[in-house]
């Protein structure tokens, strides 16, 4: 991949977005960031996703109260706390600054996994044109993460989008279906995408979202 140091701005963000590349910093306490051009993208297709049929339960179950776009600053912020896994991340005070700028702008999202009251779980991105360029998530609960992205895949599907972009491919987006595209590939299909019209779905109705997940644990087992 190739990383070059640059003053970023959210404007800039976004055109970096729509031309394949994306900023990192090298670390919680760094004070740079890089363009990043990965010769393999990861991508999650929204029509492969994996749905396990515990993951479905839980996700029918109530256990967790998702919402969407109620609090980006506490999820970026999760997904920036260090772990026991994880002692250290890429996301510093100006990758917190540009994305809750982005957000403002309408072009970040975030969405956020409670229970009982706290927030427990959660993922934020950038939407444009039918592309959501996922950026991170964390859970401080099984499986809290997980329901976030499930309840992203649904809202994604039922919106008209047509790619989940993931940056890297992880073991745990392996298991979800997630893959890996040559650099070429993945920016002949993030062209086509950003020109699609598209609805970002807040809260489509407890229903809606109970029979898509039903349709993506179907497809899942028809799969298998």
């Amino acid at each position: 991949m190739s990383r070059r140091s640059v003053e970023i701005s959210a404007d800039l963000v976004l055109r970096a977005y729509r031309h394949g590349l994306f900023p990192m910093a090298e670390g919680r306490a760094g004070d740079r960031l890089f363009w990043l051009d990965p010769v393999k993208r990861g991508i999650l297709p929204l029509d492969g996703f994996h749905l396990s049929r515990r993951l479905l339960r839980t996700a029918l179950s109530g256990v967790y109260q998702v919402t969407v776009d109620q609090n980006f600053a506490g999820t970026i912020a999760g997904c920036a706390t260090p772990l026991p896994d994880r002692t250290d991340t890429w996301i510093n005070p100006q990758i917190e600054r540009l994305f809750t700028e982005l957000f403002r702008m309408g072009y970040a999202h975030s969405v956020e996994t409670w229970q009982d009251g706290t927030l427990v779980g959660g993922l934020y991105g950038v939407a444009l044109g039918g592309v959501f360029f996922g950026e991170s998530m964390f859970s401080f609960a099984r499986d809290a993460s997980k329901i976030a992205l499930v309840h992203l895949v649904a809202r994604l599907r039922l919106g008209g989008y047509r790619l989940l972009d993931t940056q890297f491919v992880t073991a745990h987006l392996t298991q979800f279906g997630a893959i890996e595209i040559p650099r070429d590939t993945y920016k002949s299909r993030l062209a086509e995408a950003l020109d699609v019209s598209t609805a970002w779905l807040t809260d489509p109705g407890a229903d809606i979202l109970a029979a898509e997940f039903r349709r993506i644990a179907g497809k899942t087992e028809a799969a298998g």
